[in-house]
């Protein structure tokens, strides 16, 4: 082979070596994710033990927690379904109470009616059960939680008060690392739920 010859293997080599440079560079890697720990989990609340390898086996995360840290893995939204974590109380907690610093000028916030939501636990963390009433929170538990006049937002709902057929996440206020997942079953407006039962804040 002459110069000229040697010449242009030389060149396709050069050429080949940055398309595959540039490709590995520029061109999306498929994640592994949270997909592969096939089940979900791990996407509510914090817990530095649901990480993945993405396929340049770099770390990834698969809790809720991602969302503020910015280290999601690929597939989080996908397969956690994350919509809005409903934050809940028992029904003990009491929100009437009177304002000391409202000032005379400052409006009452109009009292809307309640509604009832009914959901399904598919999954409790162990924290859950250091609190009486928080222990009740057990998979396959059918649970009513009630969306009273000032938790609602705008809209005139509760956040995280569900979505038929699609596991939503939901987190207790009073008790750190008490979170787990559940299903919406039914909804009944004007309604009170049971006693021990469980509000949305």
């Amino acid at each position: 082979m002459g110069a000229q010859g040697w010449s242009a293997v030389r060149m396709e080599i050069v050429v080949c070596g940055y398309l595959a440079f540039f490709c590995s560079e520029f061109v999306p890697v498929t994640e592994a994710g949270c997909r592969e720990r096939g089940n979900q989990n791990c996407c509510p609340g914090r817990d530095n033990d649901c990480f993945e390898y993405t396929r340049r086996k770099t770390v990834c995360y698969c809790d809720s927690y991602c969302q503020k840290t910015r280290d999601c893995c690929e597939d989080y939204q996908h397969v956690c379904q994350i919509s809005e974590v409903a934050k809940i109380l028992p029904d003990s907690f009491k929100r009437n109470f009177k304002d000391p610093w409202r000032r005379p000028h400052m409006l009452m916030k109009e009292e809307k009616d309640s509604y009832c939501v009914y959901l399904r636990v598919k999954q409790a963390s162990a924290a859950c059960r250091l609190k009486l009433w928080s222990a009740q929170l057990v998979r396959e538990r059918l649970v009513c939680a009630e969306c009273q006049s000032d938790a609602m937002s705008k809209s005139d709902r509760c956040a995280g008060d569900g979505i038929e057929g699609i596991r939503t996440f939901w987190t207790v206020a009073s008790t750190p690392g008490c979170h787990g997942s559940w299903m919406r079953e039914l909804s009944s407006e004007h309604c009170r739920c049971p006693p021990y039962s469980v509000l949305f804040v």
